[in-house]
């Protein structure tokens, strides 16, 4: 296996822990610190319900900020998610010599994650958006052995328990209105106040993570509030190009038309599979997506419905090279690698180090949204992707159902605390069950033996809102066949979440 100077060894450096430790008390002292009465100080902009982040734009003061046209915004956000694991029935675990099983012990896992967002008109039109932030984090099983129901979606491929800073996001957003009615575009933390119009094009350019624009959904997707798990994030079949913390660069250019929305993305993939390093050759290798976007009223409750289409161009393996390579010449299986791979040491598996080469991975998906009553919506998302080749940027799965309901607490008096209940089924394509099988590792899966099945979650939460910008969630997931594999599971997870807001 190819040498690697990783983020663990860089966490080693002393000026480096200190650092990160710093920034990270620093982030947290100012959620801590931050006055209670601060909500009060917003300006008097009409109550948005709505809003996610309404009650916490602390920067709002009354006749300093004007959150209908600012010049500049400033938002923060802490999470600190912690789960237990319970023991499960595993006939098998990393069988000869595989490396991607969940751990059948009980285990725990932790992610802190603090972020800055900061916003700045540049010229009429034009914003610009930088947001730093803050992660540590410890996986189960070193984030081996589940497809795409990862219990935490706070979850990077890189992570390591010692505070890491990063760049998520800098890039800069140009609007050209083409008439129509005028709208109120809120405030929040990639967005600044202001009014546009119905009809316009927008085009954004740098450094970002391409579902903070596409594959929104209204109660499936901001998991800080919502859901844990990662099946509810976007399409766990939508392996969209991003680097291990799941950013990229790129451009996306989007077209407004009133109720209708067409938006087109060219993102940069990592240079191998799953890691951090970016391969900035947008011309050669790349992720693109088209999504179609119409928003509706049914009997007066707002809703939504979303096509979209990927089409990613990387350097990646087909499942059926890697197993026909093995067979050919036994000497090219997972022990003998010598070029990237995930560390197997089974020598009688195939592996995709052998196999990688300029492959295409498409697939299109359908995102639904509607609210049943104003606390109450339901969401639906669908996904089908070719199966062919090794997952590179998101998770293993190839094809994936999530859909659930999402209510606020207004009808018990609590409006500002969430409830959800959601399931999730993700597949794999017969290709790739067959490379499993035979003992391969694709991402963070391969338990050394497969019977195929749909691997699954169902989950429910509560979200308690505490203080005007704190609340405190407790949440129970029920997983079966992990990994895509009827010997092993089910397994059940229970968590709880801080997440505050300034």
């Amino acid at each position: 296996m190819a040498q690697r100077v990783t983020p663990q060894a860089c966490a080693k450096l002393p000026s480096a822990r200190r650092l990160r430790r710093a920034a990270a008390w620093i982030v947290a002292a100012i959620v801590a610190l931050a006055p209670a009465g601060a909500a009060a100080e917003v300006s008097e902009a009409a109550p948005r319900p709505d809003d996610q982040f309404d009650v916490m734009n602390v920067l709002a003061h009354r006749g300093l900020h004007d959150l209908r046209d600012e010049r500049w915004n400033a938002y923060g956000q802490v999470t600190l998610m912690g789960q237990y694991k319970a023991p499960f029935h595993a006939p098998y675990t990393n069988a000869n010599g595989s490396i991607g099983s969940l751990s059948p012990a009980a285990e725990g896992s932790f992610t802190g994650t603090a972020t800055v967002y900061l916003g700045a008109r540049l010229w009429p039109g034009a914003e610009a958006y930088f947001a730093p932030e803050v992660v540590a984090e410890r996986p189960l099983s070193d984030l081996h052995g589940l497809g795409g129901a990862i219990q935490n979606f706070e979850l990077q491929k890189t992570g390591v328990v010692t505070p890491q800073i990063y760049r998520s996001r800098a890039y800069v957003r140009q609007t050209f209105g083409l008439g129509g009615e005028r709208e109120e575009r809120l405030s929040d933390p990639l967005s600044l106040g202001t009014t546009v119009d119905s009809r316009r094009i927008v085009v954004t350019v740098g450094n970002f993570s391409v579902v903070d624009f596409v594959d929104k959904n209204t109660f499936s997707g901001d998991l800080r509030r919502q859901f844990f798990n990662m099946a509810f994030l976007t399409h766990a079949a939508y392996d969209f190009a991003a680097d291990a913390r799941g950013y990229a660069f790129g451009g996306l250019v989007e077209l407004y038309l009133d109720d209708w929305a067409v938006r087109v993305a060219r993102m940069t993939p990592p240079k191998e599979p799953n890691q951090l390093a970016i391969d900035f050759r947008i011309g050669t290798y790349y992720g693109d997506q088209v999504e179609v976007e119409h928003v509706h009223r049914i009997l007066g409750k707002s809703g939504a419905v979303r096509l979209l289409g990927y089409r990613n161009r990387e350097n990646m393996g087909r499942f059926d090279d890697a197993v026909a390579a093995r067979r050919a010449d036994p000497g090219k299986n997972a022990a003998a690698c010598t070029g990237f791979s995930y560390g197997s040491a089974n020598p009688g598996a195939p592996d995709l180090c052998w196999v990688r080469r300029a492959n295409v991975k498409m697939g299109v998906g359908v995102n639904l949204e509607q609210h049943l009553t104003d606390d109450l919506g339901v969401f639906f998302r669908g996904m089908f992707s070719d199966g062919q080749t090794e997952v590179y940027s998101y998770t293993a799965t190839d094809r994936s159902l999530s859909f659930g309901a999402l209510a606020r607490g207004a009808p018990w008096r609590r409006p500002l605390d969430l409830a959800g209940v959601g399931a999730g089924v993700g597949w794999i394509s017969r290709d790739h069950a067959e490379y499993l099988g035979a003992g391969g590792v694709d991402g963070f899966i391969g338990d050394g033996h497969l019977r195929q099945a749909p691997e699954g979650v169902i989950e429910l939460f509560y979200s308690v809102n505490v203080l005007s910008s704190l609340w405190v969630a407790a949440d129970w997931q029920h997983l079966w066949n992990p990994a895509f594999n009827a010997d092993r599971g089910p397994v059940d997870v229970f968590g709880a979440r801080i997440h505050a807001e300034l």
